[in-house]
């Protein structure tokens, strides 16, 4: 799959509320109410991402859940950063 050039990359963060690049990667913060909900969101996204082979990284701050994506095969931000992030739009709390 190919690495997105960061025109590509910041042409689709805009229609991702919430996302920034970062580095070769896409990131959003995202928070709770509480660590449950953390925890709940980290799983949706874990079961996600298992099933479509990808396995973005995680950080857990008690409320705070820091998501962080890049396709470390290839090198940078690929369409399958970008699905996993539209995916993770749907399971995000309202902001």
């Amino acid at each position: 799959m190919a690495v997105l050039s960061e025109d590509e990359v910041r042409e689709a963060l805009a229609d991702l509320p919430g996302w920034s690049a970062e580095g070769d990667s896409i990131a959003r913060d995202l928070q709770f109410p509480d660590f449950r909900g953390s925890v709940a969101f980290v799983v949706a996204v874990a079961m996600e991402a298992e099933s479509v082979d990808h396995h973005p990284d995680l950080d857990i701050r008690w409320n705070k859940v820091h998501v962080v994506l890049s396709s470390h095969s290839e090198g940078g931000v690929t369409e399958k950063d970008l699905a996993l992030a539209r995916h993770i739009q749907h399971l995000a709390p309202p902001e």
